[in-house]
């Protein structure tokens, strides 16, 4: 082979290297490693990005292969984006990494020098920070007062400021009235102060002077509480200086990864971009985290558990079967439990269900037992008056006789003696039947019209109705027939009926026209009869009321309900008592009062029985 063939193979080759027909090569040239960056942001997350993505871009640019991302994220954040092997770098403060490398293998890389405060690596610390114009001078003054400061875990927004108060001699978890977290961005911490939403702030080093650096705040409308201005720094402290943040790497990057970055951070220059806007100086080697060990020594902090729900998260993740079988177990008895519960309310309203059945029996025994006494009663009384109303029959009859035997014309005395024998054969009647329900005869059931009886109610009650300047129209609708049923016994009805209209029309009040109307309705099968009145309305509940020994008057013995019931119900017809207003009836005169509902089948005495 000539020397022009060999310069051309190797120049062909040379251009195959280049172009990548290699694939090997070529992969390896452009593999490029990807990796998260988890910033604290404790100015927000556009303020985070703005100040650490020129520092990715300079690791990406002094790393070969490599590309960083700036993520920003609070404590809570970082700790989760850990725990799910989203970040393999992190930038926070000390405090933050003493807490986390408890449960994640951390190593740090560097500490960051401070723009300000000629380079310090010291520049974490709390400012208490109160108005200008409050009373509040002294750490003493802030005992019970409400104070607001951004996170628990964050060693200048609150954790120094708690070390002082015990170095103090204070206790500091009873010491302040109310303590708020506010949490990232810290500008509203000092806002809080300013409106009074707050009496004390508890604010990282220098946040105070920064802001009014950029014109957020005024300078005389803050006072700094226990204040301190180190040799050498710019801003005032009411605690000790704690390291600053730091670089670290999880143990998911490779030592020789690690040794790229930390030489780009130590070679970056200060008025490099990245360390511009950054606002440092540069980076150096790890500082001592002594001082914060001590502090979290004091506080009890050091080696202090994760929150609960983070330890069982963490557990769930790596033990996932035993961890589905305990969630399992724990939903099934979740619905178990519920199960029991709900059936334990069931039996509760069972019992109470029964309980009430149980008083419910007690009291219509307490009625049947009146009722017997009442039945003795009224048996002895039907005994003893049925003697002499008889002899007042045959006395009536008597005179009525001796009359038209002597010839004397007195037909005024006539009749008033026609009326007592009426009157005695009636009453007689009812006794008869008093007698016939305590023996439990058999009823004598006859041809009758209703509306006769209806108005012989009126008539007995006529002297009363005046009396209280009742007005009763009795209307009578539909073709009359007959019906099979116990006059007696219906007269009864009608009577207490239009009594107990009568009473509840004498109590009213006001001037109204009192009125009682009685609606006669004949349907082909039966017969509705209507007795409103434009009194005071039921003073109870319709069942309550039809029962025996129920009543609303002082005098009553709350039988007449009950009576109009019994004699409803065995001519196989139906009662029912309402107010107007909430009548199921139509075109009622009214909607004052009550409306007493009477339906009686056409054949209903067939088998009317005692």
């Amino acid at each position: 082979m000539t020397i022009d063939s060999w310069c051309k193979a190797i120049l062909m080759g040379f251009l195959l290297s280049i172009i990548g027909l290699n694939p090997s090569y070529a992969n390896e040239a452009t593999e490029v490693n990807h990796f998260r960056v988890g910033v604290l942001a404790n100015h927000g997350v556009l303020q985070a990005k703005q100040r650490w993505q020129p520092m990715m871009d300079y690791l990406s640019e002094q790393v070969p292969n490599s590309h960083f991302e700036v993520v920003p994220v609070d404590f809570n954040g970082m700790r989760s984006q850990l725990l799910e092997h989203d970040l393999q770098f992190i930038v926070t403060n000390p405090g933050q990494y003493l807490h986390l490398s408890n449960n994640f293998p951390l190593s740090w890389l560097a500490t960051m020098k401070s723009r300000k405060h000629q380079g310090s690596t010291f520049t974490i610390g709390a400012t208490i920070i109160s108005r200008a114009d409050s009373p509040i001078r002294t750490l003493q003054d802030l005992r019970g007062r409400n104070v607001v400061a951004s996170d628990p875990q964050a060693l200048g927004g609150y954790q120094a400021a708690m070390g002082l108060l015990h170095k103090m001699g204070f206790l500091p978890e009873q010491f302040f009235g109310q303590v708020r977290f506010l949490g990232f961005p810290l500008e509203p911490l000092i806002y809080q102060v300013r409106d009074g939403s707050a009496d004390a702030a508890i604010a990282p080093f220098c946040t105070l002077e920064e802001m009014i650096a950029t014109g957020l705040v005024n300078q005389g409308d803050y006072r700094v509480i226990h204040p301190a201005t180190p040799a050498g720094y710019d801003c005032e402290v009411s605690t000790q200086l704690y390291p600053n943040w730091s670089f670290a790497a999880t143990d998911t990057v490779s030592p020789k990864l690690t040794m790229a970055i930390t030489r780009a951070l130590f070679d970056l220059p200060a008025d490099h971009i990245a360390a511009i806007t950054a606002d440092t100086l540069g980076w150096t080697a790890p500082v001592s985290q002594l001082k914060v060990i001590e502090l979290f020594k004091e506080l009890q902090l050091q080696g202090a558990s994760p929150p609960l729900y983070q330890t069982v998260y963490k557990w769930m993740a790596k033990n996932k079967e035993w961890g589905g079988a305990l969630l399992l177990i724990f939903i099934i008895s979740t619905i178990y439990h519920l199960w029991l519960e709900h059936k334990f309310r069931q039996k509760s309203k069972f019992l109470v269900s029964t309980e009430r059945q149980l008083k419910d029996k007690a009291l219509q025994l307490e009625r049947l037992q009146s009722a017997a006494i009442l039945g003795e009663i009224g048996a002895g009384l039907a005994h003893e008056l049925n003697q002499p109303i008889a002899a007042i029959t045959q006395y009536s009859e008597g005179a009525m006789l001796q009359l038209e035997r002597l010839g004397q014309d007195n037909p005024e005395l006539y009749d008033v003696l026609g009326k007592i024998n009426a009157q005695s054969i009636r009453a007689g009647a009812v006794v008869h039947r008093i007698r016939g329900l305590l023996k439990r005869r058999q009823a004598k059931a006859e041809p009758l019209d209703i509306v006769p009886v209806v108005k012989e109610a009126l008539a007995l009650l006529r002297r009363e109705l005046d009396r209280a300047n009742v007005q009763v129209n009795v209307r009578v609708q539909g073709e009359p027939f007959e019906l099979m049923g116990d006059s007696v016994g219906l007269s009864q009805m009608w009577v207490n009926l239009v009594k107990n209209s009568l009473d509840a029309l004498e109590t009213c009040g006001d001037n109204r026209v009192r009125q009682l109307w009685i609606d006669i309705y004949y349907h082909p099968n039966e017969i509705k009869v209507l007795v409103i009145d434009n009194g005071e309305g039921l003073q109870g509940q319709a069942s309550e009321l039809m029962a025996s020994f129920a009543s609303t008057k002082d005098a009553g013995l709350g039988l007449g309900l009950a009576i109009c019931k019994d004699v409803v119900t065995r001519h196989h017809g139906s009662i029912q008592i309402e107010n107007c207003q909430q009548s199921t009836q139509a075109l009622l005169p009214w909607q004052q009062g009550c409306v007493v509902t009477v339906v009686l089948p056409k054949g209903s005495g067939a088998d009317y029985t005692f």
